[in-house]
């Protein structure tokens, strides 16, 4: 992940103190881009250790069009809590609860988790069931039937940016839009990020959507070609600084080796048990506060 650790350099390098909306304060640099080889192998960070199976669950969560952190916190997956637990803190139905005492009733009220479990019309919603003009799309489902049918087509685009819905959305769309692209047999495909948390966020980003390319390539029978991650506003939340420079001074790993299970070929019958992650060789976990 050589690519990755020249990122995170040149945001040090490069990057300039910048404002942001959770006030914590960010280097920041505008304009970035990674590739990757998919057929070299799965490219998941190694100088820190990624939580995997947040990756896997918080993917399939999206494919199925989900936006209720009932599925994540069930299956063990934490990334999305902060934002409806500071919703609900700021309710009347408050009673001075726990983060853990909010998800465990997530986890085993269906009522409230319907309530406060809920974030909106995020990523889910806008690949299956996108709003306008008085019409649903199912994005993803048009989009490889339009594989199947007109591979060579510049339009296999699915766009989580639904502008008059944003407002509704406990955090509007970070990656935000993404192009595949056929040619002799493989797939690849292009996430544009509008805003790229060096340190916590972009390392699931890219695993997800490798991983997302992967799954398409197998339903449609096609190899993988790259990944191309586009990002706009990068930047180093301060409080990651630290965390950072740790990772740069550890020697990357080869890359591991992401394996679905031959038996499957249907993207939207795929479940966590389907994914096996092989050699996966990484340096200790490195903890990092998310801003919210």
């Amino acid at each position: 992940m050589k690519q990755y650790l020249d990122f995170l350099r040149h945001i040090l390098e490069n990057g300039t103190p910048k404002s942001d909306r959770t006030s914590t304060g960010t280097i920041s640099t505008f304009g970035y881009q990674m590739r990757f080889d998919l057929s070299a192998g799965f490219p998941l960070v190694t100088t820190k250790k990624v939580h995997v199976k947040s990756v896997i669950h918080e993917l399939l969560w999206f494919i199925k069009g989900d936006t209720n952190i009932r599925y994540l916190t069930q299956n063990g997956v934490r990334i999305w809590n902060e934002w409806p637990f500071q919703k609900y803190k700021q309710s009347d139905a408050y009673q001075g609860e726990t983060m853990k005492a909010f998800i465990e009733r997530i986890n085993t009220d269906p009522g409230f988790a319907e309530k406060w479990g809920d974030l909106g019309p995020v990523y889910g919603k806008q690949w299956r069931a996108f709003e306008g003009n008085g019409k649903v799309v199912d994005q993803l489902k048009d989009v490889i039937d339009m594989m199947k049918k007109t591979p060579h087509s510049r339009r296999l685009v699915i766009n989580s940016w639904n502008a008059p819905l944003l407002d509704e959305m406990a955090l509007p769309p970070c990656h935000m839009m993404v192009q595949f692209y056929i040619n002799d047999g493989k797939l690849s495909s292009q996430l544009y990020q509008r805003s790229a948390d060096a340190f916590l966020g972009v390392p699931f980003n890219i695993a997800s959507y490798a991983l997302l390319t992967m799954m398409i390539a197998r339903h449609l029978d096609l190899e993988v070609g790259d990944f191309v991650h586009t990002m706009g506003d990068a930047h180093i939340y301060n409080n990651h600084i630290e965390q950072v420079k740790k990772q740069l001074a550890r020697e990357p790993y080869p890359l591991p080796t992401m394996r679905i299970n031959p038996d499957k070929k249907d993207i939207f019958a795929m479940t966590y048990d389907d994914f096996t992650l092989e050699n996966y060789l990484h340096h200790p976990h490195i903890k990092g506060k998310v801003s919210v």
